[in-house]
């Protein structure tokens, strides 16, 4: 864990804070932590250690991390597939090894003068369903081992090109700046992704289609499915809970409605169901779907299987 983990957490005697409810968390992860300092931080808040994460966001990039506590840890997969927006800032005219400001400077151009037609059109090549090759220092894994800790020791590591969509790639504003003594071109988007994208490979890509490179200087996610920054909490706020108070949370039923499209059940069905049963599928989309009971009630996420559908994770058992 990094030093910042403790940050801002002084309270280390007194009575146990109430262990948080089941649901999940939408927190505004600050610049220089890493996910798993904000897990770390979140298992001492909610008072248990049942607490992960979907998606992780590196230590530069800020914004929606979308924690789950207790049994809402079991939806965090639904969570992490959902489609993401960010607000990112592109240097073009500078490549660095890791495709973002962290890494180490391999080239430098003058990109000053890249017209804003070229830019908007190399924008647009890179929207809709296209292949992507993700950095050398992400966490997908090569033979069982993280790429970064590949690359961290020494290793040269090939990514393969995997399918990804770009709903929206957006150029907002762009402004010349200087880089160790060579104009740059600074340029701020909006992207809306699927799971799976990178959006520093996004900057390294159009950087290279213009021939300048580039790298991401700023990132922050503003949405993760049906949660956005109006949800997320800052750790300062959390850690001002007051100690006899559990931190509030997102209740499943409602986190469940922010990620699944929702198939409303009837008494029958939801007895059923909690008894690891099917019931009739009806019309609906093929995917997972949230199953709620008629008093609210998160009773299971369910797949189509056939004309039935089947529950994939129990959230309310027969007792």
């Amino acid at each position: 864990m990094t030093a910042h983990a403790g940050r801002g957490d002084a309270r280390q005697s007194g009575p146990r804070r109430p262990t948080a409810d089941d649901g999940l968390l939408v927190v505004d992860k600050p610049a220089g932590w890493t996910s798993h300092d904000v897990v770390a931080r979140v298992r001492r808040l909610a008072a248990t250690r049942k607490v992960g994460h979907a998606g992780t966001l590196d230590p530069m990039a800020t914004g929606v991390l979308v924690l789950g506590i207790g049994r809402a840890t079991r939806l965090l997969t639904y969570v992490t597939g959902a489609d993401k927006d960010y607000a990112a800032t592109v240097r073009l005219g500078v490549a660095t090894t890791t495709d973002d400001a962290e890494g180490e400077v391999v080239a430098r151009v003058d990109a000053s003068a890249v017209p804003r037609a070229d830019l908007l059109a190399r924008v647009a090549e890179l929207t809709g369903d296209i292949r992507q090759v993700p950095s050398t220092v992400s966490a997908i894994k090569v033979d069982g081992q993280r790429a970064y800790a590949r690359v961290r020791a020494g290793e040269d590591v090939e990514l393969a090109a995997r399918p990804v969509h770009v709903a929206r790639f957006e150029v907002v504003a762009a402004r010349t700046d200087v880089d160790d003594g060579v104009p740059v071109l600074d340029v701020d988007v909006e992207v809306t992704c699927s799971s799976g994208t990178y959006v520093r490979a996004l900057a390294r890509d159009l950087g290279d289609a213009l021939g300048v490179g580039g790298h991401l200087t700023a990132l922050r996610r503003t949405r993760v499915g049906g949660f956005g920054l109006a949800q997320a909490r800052t750790l300062d706020d959390l850690g001002a809970t007051p100690d006899d108070v559990a931190v509030p949370v997102v209740p499943l039923a409602e986190a469940a409605r922010g990620v699944l499209p929702v198939r409303e059940l009837t008494e029958p069905e939801a007895r059923a169901l909690s008894y690891g049963q099917g019931v009739d599928a009806h019309d609906g989309p093929d995917g997972p779907l949230a199953a709620i009971a008629p008093d609210g009630t998160l009773v299971a996420v369910v797949e189509r299987r056939g004309a039935r559908l089947r529950p994939a994770v129990v959230f309310a058992p027969a007792s």
